[in-house]
């Protein structure tokens, strides 16, 4: 017997059956991501009758519409930096809106694995990665207004991002005329916190407008696709960058603010890939923004690097489904205002570290909308409910949201008995969280600008010299408002770590009243190296009416080099009431003696000088002031 003749044909499968599988891993799919920006689930597949989105909706016959997706951050350059990175921004250091710190080199950005793998990127065009370390030539084949797939080499797959800023928040700033608008003003259906006022309403009905624009922007972008004869071998990802836009909803962890619209479509040849086995399902699992870059890399076949955080939720490496997503909120512009938040399937659970503060804080940008300018008139006119007015005043330590009984969030369950166990459990939950990820927000911005100084926070965060646990312990303490604290609080203040003494002055403030037997360390406190720590310490005295002590103490701070301490500063300033004949010098000489020229879109000291400056009736140009 011949056994060559014999073994030929076993060989010849073999090979088969191995270029078989060197093909399969080679047949990498094009990735298309459709990112709209600031719209949460205003759209008919998710069951809103009121709006016009038949390209998303039949995407969503079409594909896989997910229910329970999140931005981890309630506002675009955060979230942005989330999903480049695979990591939290809050855990690189980048969760203030807007930062420009130092990206670490352990953290690579998702499309250097997509180019090592051959893949041809572009990204039209928006980029707001919330970070100086930005290459845009290293991380992109093309980046711009005419950044395309199409110019890729023949057979080369391509990774596209096309960005649709159409509902983006400055679209409500200047009206249409009502009879230019497309939904009714008179068929919207407000959420219980807003207000009933024409503006609302006009507010409202355009947002959809747009929204519907941005649809057929969608359409568009889906249409060239098939045109190009790209459908069958491309998967499409669509999302919001967060939600939005009215009052209450972006920049707030709630979910009008982080949960977002998310349908991905699977053509048939790549079905191994589905999340289930029909198309026009839909997925309740959850996923979040974190878990972006790592479900790319299983998509193509690589197994996520273990410095990223989120979760693949699709393709070879694709992780169980986590319990609950983390979010979170610091300073927005020029507003500090720290919070943390878990969601599960049904719950949502948010600690608020500044509770002295009110939700809707004074912002420029945010103020440009009728809508919340006739809302704040409504509340000071006494035209406002309790559940409306409730925005305009300080918050509890703690939130606990039913979302499936009560999706617009204003029955807070925190402290109703029947829900202890659900608190207790969330709380935990979501202090573990972000303690794994080391969540660089429990330091305060500029004492950990300061205590980094070069280095990467994302690194530095991880050095020795941050005695994490300690801190974070701190922070929740400071939060509970609990008068048994208070000697804990002022044996704190002597503290070798800037950072639990900053939360040990934050304890004593939330303590109102009762510190006033501790004033002498509270004095003490308003001259600590750290300026944190110096502010809290002159706000607590100041409204303890040491009002000369607090003056001198804010004056100090007001006059250092570090741009985001005198924020800070002015923050603390605007809540206390401060008058103009107190800080008006201060002010005068931080815009003259710190900036040759103001740059309105990150001196963010200077903005809220602008706005005291309107708070108290000055005109700025009396002091040869303009800005921009």
């Amino acid at each position: 017997m011949n056994t060559r003749i014999f073994f030929l044909p076993a060989l010849l499968l073999l090979a088969l059956l191995f270029s078989g599988c060197n093909q399969q891993e080679t047949d990498l799919p094009n990735i298309l991501w459709i990112t709209s920006e600031d719209n949460s689930r205003f759209l008919g597949c998710y069951g809103d009758t009121f709006a016009t989105t038949p390209n998303l909706d039949r995407l969503a016959s079409e594909g896989f519409l997910y229910t329970n997706a999140y931005a981890n951050t309630p506002v675009c350059a955060p979230a942005r930096n989330t999903i480049i990175t695979g990591v939290y921004a809050c855990s690189n250091g980048n969760e203030q809106m807007r930062s420009r710190y130092s990206k670490s080199e352990t953290v690579r950005y998702y499309t250097e694995y997509l180019m090592g793998k051959g893949y041809y990127c572009t990204n039209n065009s928006k980029t707001d990665y919330n970070t100086s370390s930005v290459d845009l030539n290293a991380m992109w084949d093309e980046c711009g207004r005419e950044a395309h797939y199409r110019n890729r080499d023949k057979d080369q797959p391509f990774f596209a991002i096309f960005n649709i800023g159409t509902s983006h928040e400055s679209s409500i700033h200047t009206s249409i005329p009502n009879d230019q608008l497309r939904h009714s003003p008179d068929e919207v259906v407000l959420p219980p916190y807003h207000p009933d006022t024409p503006e609302m309403r006009h507010d409202w009905a355009q947002y959809y407008d747009k929204v519907e624009d941005m649809d057929t922007r969608v359409g568009e972008v889906l249409k060239e696709l098939e045109e190009a004869g790209l459908a069958e071998n491309t998967i499409v990802f669509y999302y919001s960058d967060h939600g939005g836009i009215l009052g209450r909803s972006k920049r707030f962890l709630y979910e009008t603010g982080t949960h977002v619209p998310f349908i991905i479509h699977i053509p048939e040849k790549y079905k191994h890939l589905y999340p289930s086995k029909t198309t026009g399902s839909i997925v309740d699992r959850l996923v979040s923004f974190v878990d972006l870059a790592p479900t790319l890399l299983s998509l193509i076949g690589q197994e996520a690097p273990e410095y990223m955080q989120g979760q693949a939720f699709l393709g070879k490496y694709q992780k169980d489904e986590p319990g609950y997503i983390y979010m979170f909120r610091d300073r927005m512009d020029g507003r500090y205002d720290m919070s943390r938040s878990i969601v599960d399937r049904n719950f949502r659970y948010t600690r608020n570290y500044n509770s002295s503060r009110i939700y809707l804080q004074h912002l420029a940008y945010l103020w440009r909308a009728p809508s919340m300018r006739s809302w704040e008139e409504a509340f000071k006119s006494g035209q406002c409910n309790e559940v409306q007015s409730r925005w305009w005043n300080s918050k509890p330590a703690e939130e606990l949201y039913n979302t499936e009984n009560d999706p617009w969030e204003v029955n807070n369950l925190a402290d109703d008995p029947a829900y202890a166990e659900k608190l207790e459990t969330m709380r935990k939950a979501c202090l573990a969280m972000g303690a794994s990820i080391l969540d660089a927000g429990f330091i305060p911005e500029a004492d950990r600008n300061i205590r980094a100084g070069s280095t990467p926070i994302y690194d530095y965060m991880r050095s020795d010299d941050v005695p994490y646990g300690e801190i974070m312990a701190a922070a929740v303490l400071a939060s509970e408002n609990d008068p048994d604290h208070l000697d804990t609080f002022i044996e704190l203040l002597d503290h070798d770590d800037s950072a639990i003494r900053y939360w040990a002055a934050q304890g004593l403030l939330l303590l109102g009243e009762e510190v006033r037997p501790a004033i002498k360390v509270i004095e003490r406190a308003a001259y600590d190296e750290s300026w944190n720590v110096s502010v809290t310490g002159a706000e607590i005295l100041y409204l303890l009416g040491e009002t000369k002590s607090a003056i001198e103490a804010y004056n100090r701070v007001l006059q250092c080099d570090e741009p985001m301490a005198r924020t800070h500063a002015l923050n603390s300033i605007d809540h206390i009431n401060g008058k103009p004949e107190e800080f008006m010098s201060d002010c005068v000489s931080i815009i003259r003696d710190k900036y040759e020229e103001l740059n309105m879109g990150s001196d963010y000291d200077a903005r809220v000088i602008q706005w005291l400056f309107k708070k108290w009736s000055i005109d700025p140009s009396d002091h040869g002031i303009e800005f921009p």
